[in-house]
């Protein structure tokens, strides 16, 4: 891998409530997620990153997931892929809104949290997923999980799919991510997670946490803009990928 893109989920502010270091980070990412109002963000926040994005360069991509606010779109919930298709359109739809008023292009989609990882296995919710956002834009990138339900479902309906990796989330054998409820869900040593990401794009691998060496594909990292050591972690991270010779910019 010669080239690496490196994301970030932003926009997570609401009204009075702020999360996320966002006019910090973006300067140093390739590409922003913006939440889109269903699991966090509301219409000036999500303008507002947007135009940040704008003003430095970063390709934007929409990041719906389940309209939970209070559980910030991390809780399971029962929807047919009708529903969320319909839902999915409507929160990309919205982003996609504000990008025309910037005068910029929306670049991708990528879902979150709980919606991420059950569309991960589920292809039913991986199909409809896709076919959601090639309903909005056949141009659209679909962001998703590194060998997960959600890229097949993109590439058996011809749209364009990015396969993304963790810098700060632990794997299991499988390749799924392990559940934020169990204690060695996140990886807080910066070192760790420095190793863990030029491993990935330049090998094509990760251990998994029972020791296990499962193959990856590295389109993306995300880095998560909602943790205390996501600016350190994003210029530790970009520092070394350049030192490795690869070239951090957004993919296409």
């Amino acid at each position: 891998m010669n080239s690496i893109d490196l994301n970030c989920d932003l926009g997570e502010s609401f009204g009075a409530y702020r999360i996320g270091m966002d006019r910090e980070v973006i300067p140093c990412i390739t590409s922003a997620n913006v939440a889109c109002g269903f699991h966090a963000g509301d219409p000036v926040v999500m303008e507002h990153t947007v135009s940040l994005c704008q003003e430095y360069g970063v390709a934007v991509g929409a990041h719906p997931g389940f309209h939970d606010l209070e559980g910030f779109g991390r809780r399971k919930i029962a929807a047919t892929p009708e529903e969320m298709r319909a839902s999915i359109i409507y929160q990309v739809g919205a982003l996609k809104a504000f990008c025309d008023a910037a005068g910029i292009r929306l670049h991708h989609v990528k879902p979150h949290g709980a919606l991420y990882n059950m569309a991960g296995k589920d292809y039913r919710l991986a199909r409809a997923v896709a076919e959601a956002v090639y309903a909005v834009d056949p141009e659209l990138v679909l962001l998703a999980l590194s060998g997960s339900q959600m890229i097949r479902a993109a590439e058996e309906i011809g749209l364009s799919a990015a396969s993304e990796v963790f810098a700060d989330r632990a794997y299991e054998a499988d390749g799924s991510l392990v559940p934020r409820s169990q204690p060695d869900a996140m990886i807080e040593d910066e070192a760790e997670a420095v190793a863990r990401v030029v491993r990935m794009v330049t090998e094509g691998k990760v251990t998994a946490r029972d020791g296990s060496e499962i193959p990856i594909r590295a389109d993306s990292v995300c880095v998560h803009g909602d943790g205390e050591k996501a600016l350190a972690f994003v210029k530790k991270i970009g520092a070394a990928l350049r030192a490795s010779g690869i070239e951090v910019r957004t993919f296409v």
